[in-house]
């Protein structure tokens, strides 16, 4: 990289705070949140074969998934500007060996990436339909948070054709959409298994719902704890954890040993 590591007018290099990973930002395109953050520690991870990210945005996912996996990543996003982002933050990490960004449409990605070879498709999707409130004048961070590109029938669709009978489908979203969610993951093959809700604090609704679905799987899903994001006015422990690496997955109160033996069951 360049000795200013590559950075272009407008972007910003911030510490992942995790196994000395950084990443390059603009708050006039995109910034990682939480949810990134959650999907990357939640979801089960194979020691070893082929995991995809759909709408990777700046490449956060399949570099913090990279500290949990040796398998091959390879990270789908349509804007050519986040592609391009994405693609820088994987060579300042040292991670080109492992991931590959590829700059396209996650509707056509079987047609290159092949039908049903992956073991996990993680994917961050815009939660918001088109029709819901004002789009934002920047393209950008619209198309990040509306379905511009791609419906949510879309990414689960992309997701049933991209992984194997036996793979597994984890996503983030909101929980106001969790029926056209559980509706959509069935009707593309995809039965949902492990399920989280993400709350803001003690007491109040939650905003975010962590999913996990197996390709051709049997009914039956596991609803873990809640996480509670703020005690008081600190990040609780569980997600201090993984922020600074002192964990590299989510582990609520009685679910570990739940997560290990669904793995197990599915050959991981």
């Amino acid at each position: 990289m360049e000795p200013n590591n590559g950075l272009k007018p407008g972007e910003r290099l911030d510490d992942l705070l995790t196994h000395d990973l950084r990443i390059i930002q603009s708050d006039e395109v995109f910034s990682f949140s939480l949810d990134a953050v959650l999907l990357a520690r939640f979801c089960s991870v194979p020691i070893r074969g082929r995991i995809a990210d759909l709408c990777t945005g700046n490449g956060v996912i399949p570099i913090l998934l990279s500290t949990r996996t040796k398998a091959e990543i390879v990270a789908v996003e349509i804007q050519d500007r986040l592609a391009d982002m994405a693609n820088r933050n994987v060579e300042l990490n040292g991670l080109a060996e492992r991931i590959r960004i590829v700059h396209g449409d996650l509707k056509q990605a079987h047609e290159t990436l092949g039908y049903g070879r992956f073991d996990l498709i993680t994917v961050n999707p815009p939660y918001l339909p088109v029709t819901s409130g004002d789009l934002k004048t920047n393209p950008h961070i619209a198309a990040a948070r509306h379905e511009l590109h791609c419906t949510l029938d879309d990414v689960l669709a992309a997701c049933s054709r991209l992984v194997r009978t036996g793979g597994k489908v984890a996503m983030v979203h909101r929980p106001s959409r969790l029926v056209e969610i559980i509706g959509g993951m069935q009707k593309y093959r995809l039965e949902p298994k492990r399920m989280r809700f993400i709350h803001p604090r003690e007491g109040q609704e939650a905003n975010i719902v962590l999913i996990e679905a197996v390709r051709d799987g049997k009914p039956e899903l596991r609803l873990l704890p809640p996480l509670i994001v703020h005690e008081g006015d600190r990040y609780c422990q569980e997600l201090l954890d993984v922020y600074y690496g002192r964990a590299d997955r989510l582990s609520p109160e009685n679910s570990e040993s739940t997560a290990a033996a669904f793995i197990a069951e599915e050959g991981y």
